[in-house]
């Protein structure tokens, strides 16, 4: 089993986009027993992985509660650079 970290980045690259929420559904039943598998850690995660160039943010909206849910994708090249270092 990857790190969580490692599990967020390769589920995006095999989605079109994904928010926080996009991704504790996916690996919830995998990672749903992890200390950091919390919302703000997922965030966290995401905004890192954009600040450091492999992801980039697609399209925001808000949820039911009027929370901001921001989008983000793999472009090419962060998909290209994430699939080399991880593997599935």
């Amino acid at each position: 089993m990857n790190p969580l970290n490692y599990a967020i980045l390769k589920f995006v690259t095999k989605t079109d986009e994904a928010c926080a929420d996009c991704v504790m559904d996916a690996l919830k039943d995998q990672y749903g027993h992890f200390k950091a598998f919390k919302k703000h850690s997922i965030i966290n995660a995401l905004m890192t992985a954009e600040a450091n160039g492999l992801l980039e943010e697609s399209r925001f909206d808000l949820d039911s509660n009027e929370e901001l849910r921001v989008y983000y994708r793999a472009h090419e090249e962060g998909a290209a650079t994430i699939n080399r270092y991880i593997k599935d």
